[in-house]
């Protein structure tokens, strides 16, 4: 394989820099600090250490408590009769653990380099959180994690935070949630990120950002949430003709476990679970009695809820893909499975995905206890003899991939599997199903699941002391959430290929000697496996 090597273009990264960090612009004032909106006016701040201009706590829903619990988000209350909201304050989590957590949870955070209204306005990012759609929050107090990207943007962009429900809170399945619809809905965490993004289309500008030039970000769950959003713009009725809440997405290792059908045998159980954990009882005997369980739970104690949505979460460690929180197919806001998009068109402008080559190997078990020939119908359970054969056989005993020369042991066989499954034919989907598309590896050392985040999730010593991997692959990722292309701005010397696009059947690469472009050997026909076998799966 021919190396390309980055050649670091030492004048661009220190323009940016100096752009960004060292040559800050004038601190805003505290009039240009207050925005109006048109239900409240919010006073942010200002921090000097990283020239960044904060709201760091804006409702953008209701709170959801109370009868809105299991429900979708909606709208904010009225903030105009009470004064100026002070939004130079944190916020608490979505209901996951036994403090700092409220079901007061749906505010969202933004960040900017001072704007004022005769400047142009930004490119947006709304980064969703990763946390297996379990846990995670979204408050920050400045910089964001994503400072480094602001950096090298030279600050051009705007970059929001939501909040968003997890666990039972945000992803409660079963019947019984459909059934109550309109006064409960499924998916009320994918529901919470729509609601964020709208938020954005309708007061972004206020801000200095550009509601027409948005992008969606996320890594694990948060990319998992990229590709829900994505599927669900894809599957809306006259999605051609409409236009697109954003522009873009980006999605570093997508977690996409197993999503069944709301009221799938899978799907029920974990209502059932829940239920019974809480003290709301077990499904009536008979069928003419009434099911008063859903009511139950929504005036249950929050942490009883909590505790039985973390002992569901822990009830299937190694087999996350079984099923324990995700979303689910809800014939409302997702109505067809991700692997639609494999062969189909989601109407985004543009898409960008990573995924890391020994990550599926977090989410196995351990090397010692591991027998691949009991893992795998364990891992896929619907599978019939004949399926499973043909799963050996496109992943032998010893194999190799697009970066791995060559495997003998099951543990990297399985972690192939299960990468692939849940998270690199996810990425390649959701890539190319989009107007412009791209696709990368992340292989240094140890490339397993968020190996990668250090070089963009926050301040890092190694951006200075590794430019080349900073510019090249922090770079791509700051060119394409700022212009939707990832070529546009790079860092790179101009005789060096960047990024390819799929569509040339080649990835980008990341390893420890630098960048380069790899054929897809491999990963296209592995994908294509599972796509036929998506609807037993199902994925």
């Amino acid at each position: 394989m021919s190396r390309i090597r980055t050649i670091v273009t030492t004048a661009a990264l220190s323009l940016l820099w100096t752009a960004a960090v060292t040559a800050a612009p004038k601190s805003p004032t505290t009039q240009e600090l207050t925005v109006a909106l048109d239900y409240g006016t919010f006073q942010g701040a200002y921090s000097s250490g990283y020239s960044i201009s904060y709201w760091q706590k804006i409702p953008f829903a209701a709170p959801p408590v109370g009868a809105l619990r299991f429900r979708g988000p909606q709208p904010p209350k009225s903030y105009t009769c009470g004064g100026v909201y002070n939004s130079s304050q944190t916020f608490d989590m979505c209901p996951q653990r036994t403090t700092n957590d409220s079901e007061d949870c749906l505010y969202l955070g933004l960040y900017i380099r001072p704007w004022t209204p005769t400047q142009p306005l930004r490119p947006v990012i709304i980064a969703f959180y990763g946390g297996g759609f379990i846990r995670g929050s979204a408050t920050f107090t400045p910089p964001s994690s994503l400072y480094p990207i602001h950096n090298l943007t030279g600050g051009d962009t705007v970059v929001i935070y939501p909040n968003y429900r997890t666990n039972a809170f945000g992803f409660l399945p079963g019947r019984q949630v459909a059934d109550d619809w309109p006064e409960s809905d499924l998916n009320p965490g994918l529901l919470d990120q729509r609601a964020a993004i709208e938020w954005a289309r309708r007061h972004v500008a206020n801000f200095g950002g550009d509601p027409d030039r948005i992008t969606i970000q996320g890594q694990s769950a948060g990319g998992g949430s990229v590709l829900a959003q994505v599927l669900a713009v894809a599957g809306e009725e006259d999605s051609d003709a409409a236009p697109r809440p954003f522009r873009a997405a980006l999605a570093n290792s997508p977690f996409w476990p197993k999503v069944y059908r709301y009221d799938s045998p899978e799907a029920q159980w974990i209502f059932d679970k829940v239920a019974e954990e809480v003290g709301c009882g077990r499904a009536p005997s008979a069928a003419e009695e009434p099911d008063t369980r859903l009511a139950c739970l929504k005036t249950a104690d929050v942490q009883a809820i909590r505790q039985a949505a973390l002992l569901i979460a822990d009830s299937h460690v190694h087999t996350t893909s079984t099923f324990t929180w995700a979303p689910v197919i809800d014939g409302r806001f997702l109505r067809r499975p991700l692997s639609s998009l494999a062969s189909g068109r989601s109407g985004i402008v543009a898409g960008f995905a990573m995924y890391n080559t020994h990550e599926g190997e977090d989410f196995i078990p351990p090397v010692g206890n591991l027998s691949f020939d009991s893992w795998l119908p364990g891992f896929l359970p619907n599978l019939l003899p004949e399926d499973l054969a043909a799963v050996k056989s496109t992943y032998p005993e010893i194999g190799s991939s697009e970066t791995i020369a060559e495997y003998r042991n099951s543990s990297v066989r399985a972690g192939l599997i299960y990468r692939d499954v849940v998270l690199a034919c996810p990425a390649l989907w959701f890539a190319n199903s989009s107007g412009q598309c791209w696709l990368g590896e992340y292989s240094i050392s140890p490339a397993k699941h968020a190996s990668d985040v250090y070089w963009w999730n926050t301040i890092n010593p190694v951006h200075e002391t590794d430019r080349c991997h900073f510019e090249g692959y922090t770079g791509a990722l700051a060119s394409f959430l700022q212009n939707g292309d990832p070529n546009a701005k790079k860092l790179t010397n101009s005789s060096i290929p960047g990024v390819p696009s799929l569509t040339s059947g080649k990835q980008f690469h990341i390893d420890s000697q630098g960048l380069d472009q790899v054929e897809l050997t491999y990963l296209i026909d592995r994908c294509a496996l599972w796509q036929s076998l998506a609807p037993k799966m199902p994925l």
